[in-house]
């Protein structure tokens, strides 16, 4: 038998899904800012399941301002999320918008299915954490095809697209010139996931401290993959070599902490033995033994400027192309130390 293709959703399946009178669908569609915001919500994600886009209401619906910013997450376990959530949602609230979260987990399939609450109309721009475009390998031009956005805390490969996180590159040559200043000159980059943008930039800021204080056969880079289990995993693989490092700069805290804990397993003491340095400055980075010396980013102020800049040009819907760049603080805690013996191979 031929398979016949699926009824039209009507008025009356979003009402039902929704738990409304139709009349109220019909108001949060047509007059949005008559219905209350928990209601709106409803109908606008009943739209969404039911597949009620295509219908003119819901054109309409999308025509009106929804005075909300979808903020598209990599991760929401991400230690970093917390405070540029903070920062996004501070400047968000001054004027008068609210912030919908969209967990995506890497996965395709989410991406997508965020990107139909955004064509109702459920929001109106985007925030992306995740460091690319919604939906991988998308070649088009997104002004042409996604909301206003800027992208926070992880560049998107587009030259077309604002972004504003820290500058990685120079806050790694702060965190590696703190290592060779205290003698080491085997320092080892535990790198992040294979070509992760923020790993690469970190890397080249390393190699620019090392290559300005020796030379470029000091650079030293062993695989990680951004995890505490991934730091772990480096050290093993390190310790097959017959030459060892005196210290460690990490790709950020979680590798890092991997990195401590595999050394002490090993009997280690840190930072008498192996000095590590860490970046992000997560909240458990002070809680470990030792405490971590890391490079702190202002995570509330990338919020801040990235949702600014993002709502200061929502009424013109062009978003003009800005880089900014924050400074990274060096935190000196307890995991650095003069290299026990001469640091020469």
């Amino acid at each position: 038998m031929e398979q016949q293709a699926p009824k039209p959703a009507t008025i009356e399946d979003v009402a039902k899904l929704a738990g409304v009178s139709i009349a109220t669908v019909s108001r949060a569609i047509r007059t949005p800012e008559k219905v209350a915001e928990s209601t709106r919500k409803k109908v606008t994600a009943a739209i969404a399941r039911t597949g009620y886009t295509a219908n003119a209401m819901a054109q309409n619906l999308r025509m009106q301002r929804s005075q909300m910013v979808m903020v598209l997450a990599q991760s929401i376990s991400d230690p970093n999320f917390p405070g540029i959530l903070t920062g996004l949602e501070k400047v968000a609230k001054s004027r008068g918008y609210g912030v919908l979260i969209g967990n995506t987990e890497g996965d395709v399939s989410l991406e997508e299915k965020h990107l139909r609450f955004l064509s109702t109309g459920m929001a109106d721009a985007l925030i992306l954490l995740t460091g690319h475009l919604p939906v991988a390998g998308w070649l088009q031009s997104p002004t042409a095809n996604f909301p206003p956005m800027v992208a926070a805390a992880r560049p998107v490969n587009r030259p077309d697209i604002s972004y504003v996180g820290v500058d990685d590159a120079a806050a790694a040559k702060v965190a590696t010139d703190y290592l060779i200043s205290l003698g080491h000159e085997r320092i080892v980059y535990v790198s992040g996931p294979a070509g992760d943008a923020l790993s690469e930039n970190r890397h080249r800021g390393y190699c620019d401290a090392l290559s300005q204080a020796y030379d470029q056969s000091s650079v030293w880079r062993i695989q990680g993959d951004g995890t505490t289990e991934g730091g772990r995993s480096a050290i093993e693989r390190l310790f097959i070599r017959d030459t060892l490092p005196t210290a460690f700069f990490c790709y950020n805290d979680n590798t890092a902490i991997g990195v401590i804990a595999a050394l002490q397993s090993r009997g280690f003491d840190v930072p008498h033995d192996f000095s590590v340095v860490g970046f992000d400055d997560i909240p458990f980075a002070s809680n470990i033994t030792p405490s971590l010396t890391t490079i702190r980013q202002p995570r509330s102020q990338i919020g801040e400027i990235a949702m600014a800049h993002l709502l200061d040009f929502l009424p013109t819907r062009t978003i003009p192309v800005d880089t900014s760049l924050l400074h990274g603080d060096l935190i000196v805690r307890g995991s650095c130390s003069v290299p026990r013996i001469t640091d020469k191979p």
